[in-house]
């Protein structure tokens, strides 16, 4: 009796368990990024997106006032706030003494720091002179206070407001359009007829086609980039949008006659032969039949399709060229990061601001995404 239908297996919980933990897999990361993509550069580069909402303990060198009298006080926060943990008087020992005791500067005079930030230098007469200095005497600068501090948490929108007003983002979002909209389209329409005629048209070598097609879906990318890149430059195509939109055509045809092909064969065959016999044509049935029906697979692999051009990379790097007029969003972002990528902070903000479109496409078809997903996956013939 545990098989009867509708009645609730043993191992439900155990399934139920199983899914909550993958969602928790996807959404943990996700919820990093967007809490990190608020959050000031330098608490970012210095501690997870875990502990954002906790007090940052770091240590940091502040400079005080210009050297001009005996005595010098200020805050090493200047205008924010903050609680000093230890100080120091010199980088090897930053955290030597603790809030309000008496240290001895190596030059002479000493130095005290408060738990609020606030300094006392005294016996410093002369200013200190910047290292390496070969010009003569250098601009006078403060004396160096090595500060352990606690800070609270620090947000900010400054993030997307840097990579908003970033020079070209504009531009480079249109492009990415440029691209991502062809090589969707494209690829769908051809891949339909292709499905169409795999699946309802006789002709010899036929079953051989759709074992090239399943073949090629486990074609490498990256063996057939530099192979096609000639292949455009020798045809006189160059690198330009339509290098990249037939490029991505080219690769993502596999998976979309893969996909309306064995999608097509489910459909009801009474109905197609029913319009064979009040003389419909193949186009005629194909256009008033078959794209019908084949709505839940179109939606599904386009929205593979956009998703897969709008994020890509390396396509477009090998396709088009690097001027501000052909410059994807993904290619803009990566200048973002600088030569040695260290403002990643501008990094999570730049993904969230990528995901705005291709979460848009995805709600809109979220119906017909997973009846089309499942309906290519099981079906054949």
């Amino acid at each position: 009796m545990e098989n009867i239908a509708g009645k609730r297996g043993r191992l439900t919980w155990a399934l139920n368990i199983a899914v909550l933990l993958l969602v928790l897999l996807w959404t943990i990361p996700t919820i990093g990024l967007l809490i990190s993509s608020f959050r000031d550069a330098e608490q970012l580069q210095t501690s997870g997106w875990w502990t954002a909402l906790t007090p940052q303990q770091e240590t940091w060198a502040a400079r005080s006032a210009v050297p001009g009298a005996a005595v010098l006080e200020g805050n090493v926060f200047g205008d924010g706030t903050g609680k000093v943990v230890a100080f120091g008087v010199s980088p090897v020992a930053p955290s030597e003494f603790a809030p309000g005791e008496v240290a001895d500067r190596p030059d002479g005079g000493t130095l005290t720091v408060q738990a609020d930030g606030r300094y006392r230098l005294e016996g410093v007469s002369s200013p200190e002179v910047a290292s390496g200095d070969t010009a003569g005497t250098a601009p006078p600068r403060g004396v160096r206070v090595f500060v352990t501090s606690t800070e609270p948490p620090d947000f900010t929108t400054g993030n997307y407001g840097t990579v908003l007003n970033a020079d070209g983002m504009g531009q480079s979002f249109l492009n990415t359009l440029t691209v991502a909209i062809p090589a969707t389209v494209i690829p769908i329409l051809v891949a339909a007829y292709a499905a169409y005629a795999l699946a309802w048209m006789s002709f010899p070598g036929r079953a051989l086609l759709v074992s090239l097609v399943v073949g090629l879906l486990v074609v490498p990318l990256q063996l057939s980039l530099i192979p096609l890149l000639q292949l455009h430059n020798g045809i006189g195509l160059g690198r330009g949008y339509i290098g990249a939109w037939l490029a991505h055509t080219g690769f993502g045809l596999p998976l979309a006659i893969y996909l309306l092909r064995n999608y097509m064969v489910g459909l009801p065959r009474e109905v197609i032969e029913s319009a064979r016999v009040d003389g419909a044509t193949d186009f005629e049935i194909f256009r008033k039949i078959i794209l019908p029906l084949s709505l839940p697979a179109l939606a599904a692999f386009g929205i593979f399709q956009f998703l897969w051009t709008w994020n890509d990379l390396l396509v477009a790097k090998v396709f088009l060229g690097t001027s501000d007029d052909q410059m994807v969003m993904t290619g803009r972002i990566v200048e973002l990061l600088g030569s040695r990528g260290n403002n990643w902070e501008l990094l999570t903000a730049a993904a969230f601001i990528s995901m705005i479109v291709p979460l848009i496409v995805f709600f809109s078809l979220q119906k017909y995404f997973v009846r089309g997903l499942l309906a290519g996956s099981v079906k054949g013939g």
